[in-house]
């Protein structure tokens, strides 16, 4: 499976982005998927997972959770994060990965697939 990632860009505030995961490869829809993100100096950190049916969601904390929203289109086999309300301390450059296996994690290094990252930057 090879995923790019895009939709990142330069925000203020209180806007929104909608990064997008597009995968190429094997049957993208039996993959489960993670967005992390690594910001300036940090270690990479979990944001979101979506299991392969859709039936399991997770956020990093409910935080993000009120204002990131991860779906799937597995006929485009394409993952979405959509992120409202934006804040300072949500840039980073944003990762999605996939795994093989179908359980839920948000371990990096049990995610065997990973986009190029797309930088987020928010202004105050």
């Amino acid at each position: 499976v090879q995923l790019q990632a895009s939709g990142g860009g330069l925000v203020q505030a209180g806007d929104s982005l909608r990064l997008s995961c597009a995968a190429s490869g094997r049957t993208f829809s039996n993959y489960p998927v993670g967005w992390f993100r690594r910001a300036a100096g940090k270690d990479l950190e979990f944001v979101a997972f979506i299991s392969a049916s859709e039936d399991i969601t997770d956020y990093v904390d409910s935080a993000v959770k009120g204002r990131f929203t991860i779906s799937r289109d597995n006929a485009k086999n394409t993952v979405y994060l959509q992120m409202n309300s934006l804040k300072p301390e949500d840039t980073a450059v944003y990762f999605c990965a996939a795994r093989r296996r179908t359980a839920f994690s948000r371990n990096a290094g049990d995610y065997r697939y990973w986009g190029q990252g797309t930088q987020v930057t928010v202004s105050s």
